[in-house]
């Protein structure tokens, strides 16, 4: 039996049979279309914090509110719609950060709060606690260096929201 070369639109790619191309332009159409969502929540997520801050009064005390709130509608349409948790809250933090860092607020307080958030709602639907800190902070960084913030005051505060509310989870109290 032999292997047919399958073109893959760059060249010809020797030894992949036509299962196996049919598999990978598969995969590469799925994590094209998950880059879009991921892009889309971010959007969505930034213009909702950002509108939502700009009409309020105080930057301050409503962003942590927002934030809160964000965080847990987001949480809900991932458990609803069954997109994986770990890319949502990324793409959430990330619009968080940047949707305050949009009307001049404290991108530092809301990362170490959007971290807090994520870990607790993580927590509350039994998801891993320590993957859905991580790809917060993930978001944080991200959304630092797009809006040219502190990164790394910002990654620390993430971090440390994620962690300090981790350790809250464990020890029980």
């Amino acid at each position: 039996m032999t292997q047919e070369t399958v073109t893959n639109g760059i060249g010809k790619a020797p030894g992949i049979s036509a299962a196996g191309a049919a598999v990978k332009d598969s995969i590469v159409g799925s994590l094209k279309g998950l880059n879009e969502i991921e892009a889309e929540i971010v959007t969505v997520v930034r213009n909702t914090v950002a509108n939502t801050l700009q009409a309020a009064d105080t930057v301050a005390t409503t962003g942590l509110t927002v934030t809160k709130d964000v965080v847990q509608g987001a949480l809900q349409a991932a458990e609803e719609v069954g997109t994986g948790l770990t890319v949502s809250m990324k793409s959430v933090a990330k619009g968080v950060v940047m949707g305050v860092g949009d009307v001049g607020g404290d991108i530092i307080a809301i990362a170490q709060q959007v971290t807090k958030g994520i870990v607790s709602g993580a927590s509350d639907i039994g998801a891993d606690v320590a993957v859905a800190a991580s790809r917060a902070v993930h978001g944080v960084i991200e959304a630092a260096q797009e809006i040219g913030g502190d990164v790394g005051g910002a990654a620390t505060a993430a971090a440390t929201g994620g962690v300090t509310f981790i350790l809250r989870i464990h020890s029980g109290s």
